[in-house]
């Protein structure tokens, strides 16, 4: 049997369970965990217990047997709320997962956003992206618009990452094809491009075609979180956009960072020393 290995400098990939609990007692804690979401008004603390006890047996069950999101959050509904991504986040790398997310992201959008500008003369893409910061800069768009760009900017495709859908447009049809991406409803509709000059009605997770979560907020929130549940779920970044997640792994939350590709490398020498 191939032994699975940690992928993304996970410190706690496949843990032991705790010392006097077996698998048919962990069993047991799923199925109290399990009962206590149906519950109206849910403990939150002894959610949070529950989560912590069983953390090695629904990483042995995620890593081991391999089975669709679907099943999962039908076993372990309590994983998919923003609380509890953090928490297992922490608890697989040991870093808090939002603000290390945006601590690196807002280090770096001012250096990022004017190398795009640079860029602009010879991609529409990065043209038509930025072009709504002209007429109002908000730091929540422009966060969006340094993740957005960077597929751009590191010359891969984000049309398999970025669905963009209207209020009235059905939203299954929206994420078809959609292994890993965010699902983006806005009032007009139209392009990822000029995203930035819609109105936002939700964002959500799309994972294996399905909304998985969803109300985030907006795209820096929504970018979070999805980083967060493909470390959870224990999910293979997209090959097309592997420099766009490591970046956003290695370079923005300091995860792994000792160990990037050439292309991720030689991005961060132009962040960190002001090239553009």
């Amino acid at each position: 049997m191939t032994m699975n290995k940690p992928k993304r400098s996970e410190l706690n990939f496949l843990p032991d369970f705790p010392e006097g609990k077996s698998p048919d007692c962990l069993e047991r804690d799923r199925i109290a965990l399990t009962e206590e979401m149906t519950k109206r008004k849910s403990g939150g603390k002894m959610i949070d217990s529950l989560m912590a006890s069983t953390f090695a047996f629904r990483r042995k069950e995620i890593v081991h047997d391999e089975p669709p999101v679907s099943e999962i959050k039908d076993r372990w509904p309590a994983l998919f709320s923003k609380k509890q991504i953090s928490a297992e986040f922490m608890r697989l790398v040991s870093t808090d997962l939002h603000q290390s997310f945006f601590d690196g992201l807002d280090k770096y959008v001012p250096r990022l956003l004017q190398m795009y500008r640079v860029r602009t003369s010879s991609s529409s893409d990065l043209r038509s992206l930025l072009e709504p910061l002209d007429v109002q800069t908000s730091n929540q768009k422009r966060r969006a618009a340094a993740l957005l760009g960077l597929p751009y900017y590191l010359k891969e495709d984000p049309n398999s990452l970025i669905r963009v859908c209207e209020t009235t447009s059905s939203e299954k049809e929206a994420t078809k094809e959609v292994d890993v991406g965010l699902l983006i409803v806005t009032k007009e509709g139209g392009s990822s491009q000029a995203l930035l000059a819609k109105q936002i009605v939700d964002i959500a997770v799309v994972l294996e075609e399905n909304i998985i979560i969803r109300e985030l907020g907006d795209v820096a929130n929504a970018f979070s979180s999805l980083m967060g549940l493909l470390y959870c779920l224990d999910i293979d970044y997209p090959k097309g956009l592997k420099y766009t997640f490591e970046m956003v792994q290695k370079v923005f939350m300091g995860i792994g960072s000792g160990n990037c590709s050439a292309k991720v490398h030689g991005l961060r020498n132009k962040l960190v020393q002001g090239k553009v």
